[in-house]
């Protein structure tokens, strides 16, 4: 994990934004083009972790990682390929617009809705390892999904080529 990213994580779980702290982040996900790659990972202009499928369709290994990550830790709640169910919404469309510190924020520290017509929970997973280690490769698979990449198949086939 990059250091930026992992001092964002410490900072969002440390409850900076209860200090007074203000930080403000661009809305939405921006580009995901790969403008970078660092040892296998890319990352978009705005040095957001990102996806890069190849011509054949092969994606990268944090997309397929992120991919074994999402479907062995959050695909109960948010079903499969990040398409949502009647118990929590869909990921996939949420990272059309959640940039990744948002997203890192509600991982780490939940998030709670409530309305008339429902209460929604997402728990905290900031002090649960097997989804912060791989809290870039989640937010990658994701972000791949929302842009319509990084589907089970293309998954299956980056796996069969490592």
């Amino acid at each position: 994990m990059p250091v930026t990213h992992l001092i964002m994580a410490i900072l969002l779980a440390g409850g900076a934004f209860v200090l007074g702290a203000s930080v403000a982040f661009a809305d939405g996900s921006g580009d995901p083009a790969a403008v970078k790659n660092e040892g296998g990972k890319y990352y978009d202009k705005e040095s957001n972790p990102t996806f890069k499928v190849q011509s054949d369709g092969t994606v990268d290994w944090s997309t397929y990682s992120g991919f074994r990550r999402y479907h062995s830790d959050c695909h109960v709640c948010h079903g499969p390929d990040g398409e949502g169910s009647s118990y929590a919404p869909a990921l996939s469309n949420s990272l059309k617009t959640m940039n990744y510190p948002d997203f890192a924020n509600v991982v780490v520290n939940g998030r709670k809705n409530v309305n008339t017509a429902q209460e929604s929970v997402m728990p905290a997973f900031g002090t649960n390892p097997n989804v912060m280690c791989y809290l870039d490769d989640l937010f990658v698979y994701l972000r791949a999904r929302a842009n319509g990449a990084g589907s089970a198949r293309q998954a299956a086939k980056a796996r069969r080529e490592a």
